[in-house]
């Protein structure tokens, strides 16, 4: 099970072993929130829906869920909020909530994921995703499964 705590700037994976894994994280700079086209991280109960980037090196880029090359520091004249090295892809558990509608998580393509930003990992700096270091998410991403529980509080 994976707990985010917004307040906190921290992700909590409780693996199958028991032990706990502590991650720093960067939800959004908007805060939280549901509602589409907010720019906020949206707030309940969740869970992993896929899993993106097995099998991919280190900092792939990803656009539109799709692995376009590795990232270099070049790049970010293309573009901002990178999508880098592994992609979980939450699903909304709570209709109403963060199911359906205009706050339907899945819809609004929030994701934990790597991020070229890792400087501002710890402070509220993404576009509603959960932003995390490479390394973490590469870690996180080999010990969660699809399905997973994702609590997502404020």
């Amino acid at each position: 099970m994976i707990k985010i705590v917004v307040s906190e700037q921290k992700l909590y994976h409780r693996r199958k072993t028991g032990v706990v894994c502590v991650y720093p994280i960067s939800t959004a700079a908007k805060g939280v929130g549901n509602l589409e086209g907010s720019l906020q991280t949206p707030l309940g109960k969740h869970a992993i829906k896929y899993k993106i980037g097995e099998g991919e090196m280190p900092l792939t880029a990803f656009v539109a869920r799709q692995a376009v090359g590795i990232f270099h520091q070049d790049d970010k004249k293309q573009r901002n909020d990178w999508i880098l090295s592994r992609i979980l892809w939450l699903e909304g558990k709570q209709t109403g909530i963060n199911k359906r509608g205009k706050k339907d998580t899945f819809k609004r393509f929030i994701y934990i994921h790597g991020t070229d930003e890792e400087d501002k990992i710890g402070t509220p700096a993404s576009h509603g995703c959960i932003r995390m270091k490479n390394d973490d998410i590469m870690d996180l991403f080999e010990h969660v499964s699809c399905g997973e529980s994702v609590v997502i509080k404020a």
